[in-house]
């Protein structure tokens, strides 16, 4: 019994399920060796509907809703957490889109993000500092019909893959700060857009990567939402993203669970199964519960944002609560495998890929600074 899902989005997530095991499961080490996106995989995903179901029919979504989109996500990311990023910049960049773009600009984008045709990155991070996020120095001006751009994006999911970003840009001076940045859709074919690409830890097929600019020049249609507003806008639908992440990687909690288990269940020693043992059973036992906690706080919040109701703080806890735990869980299974854990496969891969998300996307210390905000107010809880 689950609150949140009924029977139409159970199904939803079986048909996901069915999908991810086949086609995305099996090449689950590969991509991780090769660290390329599977581009065929992606249109195939599009194909299905898998990709940002929740924007409207108009912008060729199915208008399905958030939760739709988040039990569709985490059956992607039991199968592969990198590939499961698809979703989540879809989700997060379609719904920037959609609600602060011009139509006739984004329709044709969103179309492509949809059927699976076109990835998108998310351009914030700067080299000078990734938690600060206001303080930007990548510089946005205005000539006439057109703004012009130089400076450096860091640390940016799919930098090198994406065929479209949503950059973020100082448009106002300094010590304007958030309220002096504007959004802008770019393509990343666009002239002066050169990229490369880090050697990281884990989430190696969708990759991170610099995207550098150097007087390129997109026309004023392009930008999404208000000038000098683009962070204070654009930035709400990251409580969206938070919730999706906190789904993305439990999943993973979830499906490592599963697995040993199974495992722990078979493999015998001192001539009982080593679930037998409470040192063994416990430590699972206590994950089993804290996960199913966490996902219904996941559900919870994208229950909440269809309609309409306050969820930032909870958004949030997702954001922290869920990489962290995620990253332990598997950890514990890595440990209850013994050497077949440590060694290069399956479980070390998932311990990689769900580490970064206790990094990248806004730290457990921003997430808890938005949470006491929430609460106390932002007067009692100053930057």
């Amino acid at each position: 019994m689950n609150p949140y899902i009924d029977e139409d989005l159970q199904a939803i997530a079986e048909h996901a399920r069915r999908f991810a095991t086949d086609r995305v499961a099996p090449g689950f080490l590969e991509r991780d060796d090769t660290r390329v996106l599977d581009r065929t995989l992606m249109r195939a995903m599009g194909e299905m509907g898998f990709i940002a179901p929740e924007l409207p029919e108009s912008y060729g979504g199915q208008g399905m809703g958030c939760l739709a989109a988040g039990v569709i996500h985490e059956e992607i990311a039991r199968a592969d957490l990198s590939i499961s990023y698809i979703n989540l910049l879809a989700s997060l960049n379609g719904q920037i889109l959609s609600q602060h773009g011009q139509p006739e600009v984004v329709r044709p984008w969103l179309e492509k993000l949809t059927q699976g045709e076109a990835l998108f990155a998310i351009a914030l991070t700067e080299p000078r500092g990734g938690s600060d996020a206001a303080n930007l120095r990548l510089r946005v001006e205005r000539v006439g019909d057109e703004y012009v751009i130089n400076g450096e994006k860091t640390s940016i999911s799919a930098a090198d893959q994406a065929d479209a970003a949503v950059v973020f840009g100082r448009t106002g001076s300094v010590e304007s700060a958030a309220h002096g940045v504007t959004a802008l859709l770019v393509p990343m074919d666009a002239p002066g857009v050169t990229t490369n690409r880090f050697d990281c830890h884990g989430q190696r097929a969708i990759g991170r990567g610099s995207i550098f600019f150097e007087n390129v020049r997109v026309p004023v249609d392009h930008r999404l939402g208000d000038e000098n507003k683009g962070f204070v806008q654009v930035m709400q639908g990251f409580d969206f993203s938070r919730a999706l992440i906190g789904l993305q990687v439990l999943a993973v909690a979830k499906v490592a669970l599963e697995e040993t288990w199974e495992y722990v269940a078979e493999r015998e020693a001192f001539g009982k199964p080593l679930s037998a043992f409470q040192g063994v059973s416990h430590p699972l036992a206590d994950y089993e519960t804290q996960v199913a906690a966490a996902r219904l706080l996941c559900l919870q919040t994208l229950w909440a944002k269809d309609r309409g109701l306050p969820h930032t703080a909870e958004a949030a806890m997702c954001k922290w609560w869920g990489p962290k735990l995620a990253y332990d869980v598997v950890h514990q299974c890595l440990l209850m495998f013994g050497h077949g854990g440590y060694d290069r496969g399956v479980m070390e891969q998932r311990l990689r890929d769900v580490m970064g998300f206790q990094i990248g996307d806004g730290t457990a210390q921003i997430m808890k600074t938005i949470i006491a905000r929430t609460r106390a107010g932002r007067e009692a809880v100053p930057a």
